[in-house]
């Protein structure tokens, strides 16, 4: 006897639409339309946009986790595909939950094979639609994606006049595409409304029909016989999930952080995916840095001829006072770190924001990981420490870009923002940012003139409060007194050439000293302590932490306690080390091969490794809900008996 195939899946609220699309059909903004809609009628929605690292033609695809309670997380799973590129249909169709949909263009018939017994399917003959509507290729090809929003508009009860306004406001001053949008959008809905009002009735989703067999399926559903509205079981409902929080990507929240925390200069060599958080930052200077009475602009931004040129420029400016940085990604990095190292011995503040992708070499451009935080810890040859600032989301990515300007100039070193593709690229429901007009910049020992002409001593390299950091001075700053010549080889502690080992332990001993400064500077981690004592523990960072959030949750309603602790910064904290001494066993979560924050840890505090379990995740994907829960449980039960006692 065949099996019963399951009934379709019900939701409200809480389900993962996935769309599959062609890079460069135009998808991008419909898709994105889709996700904005939902988040309009009050509900959390996270989008994550996977795309190729070539302009036009390879797969693409866009996912959106609905979830009113709140998570932001990639859940892992899919329970509607709308399924666009035949390229990549099986895959895709092997990515949806038993009893969940499929939404595909029905105009070409597909052989029975194509389908699982256990996914309910939808089809529309979009393409067919779009020929008669329309005679312009590419207009053809856009409006598939507009019609398809507008189906699951009916299908999922999204609020059309919601979308109504989106369109609005996206073609506002350009009625001949918003009307053309409006057009495809009810073409999508139409063929999913009852053409009587009255009636209740809606195509059937008992399988696909041959359309070519059978001549009147072409313009309906390549479904079988009828089925209740209510069948279709997901449901977008009004709701008030939202609150005041705003909704924008990391890259774009590190430039405008960029701008209040006082940048006047920003030099950059484009690569995926940093360059939007570039351009960004020029945009918001045009906005806020350009003076009302000249209209001159109060900032520079220059695209130098590659990361070298760019991080050079950034050390020129600092060296010169100017608050300075450049954004990049893993490559550029490498390339940058000759002058990384310049910048540490010769102390001048450079800050460096580095959104991470795919490596090694060219690796997956447009993929994330968390995969540089080694390279950029230790960067440059020689002994090296380096400031790292680890953002979650992009409230995060605004302030600690705005602080890592900050401590650059206090520190009088490079200092890192860590962020990543998943939180960079992606919008991002997150905390209104904030911030004190009051604030005032800390620029950190600088002597002024006064000072000098009063005959205070002036040594560039002099640890004179003990903290390891010196004074520096700007300059131009007095006619013949605190000049320094700058140099990349040792020196003593007033500037002066010196090979002699006593100078050059006293310089690499106080930048040490500088470094444990600041850990009293950087964000402190963040505790979590679980519902009842336990002996095990987790560590995060970054952008694990939306996943991480949801997992515990799960980890715990299977009986599984675990505190954690989410790392903002390196230098480590005190509080890392006693976290890690506190418990038996610390799963350590991130998105890379080869445990590197793992291996961090173990260098700076000489844990013992063994102590320390990896938790891995890097196909360059974000990191999911469902991979943590199953990956420690995996860890605890090849411990069992023996921890069964700790866990249940």
């Amino acid at each position: 006897m065949t099996p019963r195939p399951p009934d379709p899946m019900t939701a409200v609220n809480d389900f993962v639409v996935k769309f599959a699309n062609v890079n460069g059909s135009g998808s991008a903004s419909a898709n994105e339309l889709f996700a904005k809609a939902i988040l309009r009628m009050g509900v959390p929605v996270s989008p994550r946009n996977i795309f190729p690292s070539n302009i036009q033609g390879l797969p693409t695809w866009y996912e959106v986790r609905v979830s009113g309670d709140g998570w932001l997380g990639r859940r892992g799973g899919v329970d509607l595909m709308v399924a666009m590129n035949p390229q990549t249909w099986d895959a895709d169709v092997r990515e949806i939950e038993p009893g969940g949909y499929l939404l595909y263009d029905s105009t070409r018939a597909l052989p029975k094979s194509k389908f699982r017994d256990d996914v309910h399917v939808i089809g529309i003959p979009l393409t067919d639609i779009c020929n008669r509507a329309w005679t312009d290729p590419r207009q053809r090809q856009l409006f598939k994606n507009i019609m398809y929003v507008g189906a699951l508009s009916v299908l999922l009860d999204i609020d059309v006049a919601i979308i109504e306004r989106l369109l609005g406001e996206q073609y506002k001053g350009k009625e001949k595409l918003l009307d053309a949008n409006r057009q495809a959008l009810h073409l999508g809905r139409d063929y999913f409304l009852p053409a009587d009002p009255s009636a209740t009735d809606r195509p059937s989703m008992a399988g696909p029909v041959d359309s070519h067999a059978d001549p009147s399926a072409r313009n309906r559903p390549s479904m079988a016989g009828l089925f209740n509205r209510a069948q279709f079981g997901l449901r977008v409902q009004h709701a008030d999930g939202v609150g005041d929080r705003i909704f924008i990507d990391g890259n774009s929240a590190a430039a405008l952080g960029c701008v209040y925390g006082g940048a006047t200069v920003c030099a950059w060599y484009p690569i995926t995916p940093s360059s939007s958080l570039a351009e960004a930052f020029q945009k918001y200077c045009m906005k806020y840095r350009v003076d009302p009475d000249t209209g001159a602009n109060r900032f520079a931004i220059v695209q130098a001829e590659d990361e070298i040129a760019s991080i050079g420029m950034v050390v020129g400016a600092g060296w010169n006072g100017a608050r300075a940085f450049t954004a990049t990604s893993g490559p550029g990095v490498s390339l940058m770190t000759e002058f990384i190292g310049l910048a540490y011995f010769a102390e001048i503040p450079v800050t460096i924001i580095d959104v991470q992708r795919g490596g090694p070499s060219t690796g997956m451009p447009t993929r994330t990981q968390q995969a540089d935080i080694l390279a950029c810890a230790y960067a440059s040859h020689g002994d090296t420490k380096h400031v790292l600032l680890f953002p979650c989301d992009p409230t995060e990515c605004f302030a600690f870009s705005a602080d890592a300007l900050d401590f650059a100039d206090r520190l009088q070193t490079p200092v890192f923002v860590m962020t990543d593709l998943d939180i960079g690229m992606n919008q991002r429901l997150c905390a209104p940012f904030a911030w004190d007009d009051a604030r005032s910049y800390d620029r950190g020992k600088v002597m002024t003139a006064a000072e000098l002409e009063s005959g205070k001593d002036f040594g560039r390299y002099k640890d004179v409060d003990g903290d390891g950091i010196p004074y520096r001075t700007y300059p131009g700053t007095h006619p013949d007194k605190g000049a320094y010549f700058t140099r990349g080889t040792s020196r003593d502690p007033y500037a002066r050439y010196s090979e002699r080992g006593p100078d050059y332990v006293y310089n690499m001993e106080r930048l040490l000293k500088k470094f444990e400064t600041a850990k009293s500077l950087v964000p402190q981690p963040v505790l979590r302590k679980a519902a009842r004592p336990t002996t095990l523990g987790a560590i995060h960072f970054g952008s694990t932490a939306p996943a991480m959030d949801e997992a515990i949750v799960a980890l715990e309603r299977n009986g599984v306690h675990l505190d954690t602790l989410r790392v903002r910064a390196f230098p480590f904290a005190d509080a890392v080390a006693e976290f890690v001494a506190a418990h038996e066993r610390v799963f350590v979560v991130e998105q890379n091969r080869d445990a590197q924050l793992r291996s961090m840890l173990v260098n700076e505090f000489g844990i013992d490794p063994a102590r320390l379990v990896p938790v891995l995740h890097y196909d360059g994907t974000p990191i999911t809900a469902r991979f943590i829960p199953r990956a420690i449980e995996r860890q605890i039960g090849a411990q069992r008996p023996r921890e069964a006692d700790k866990v249940a």
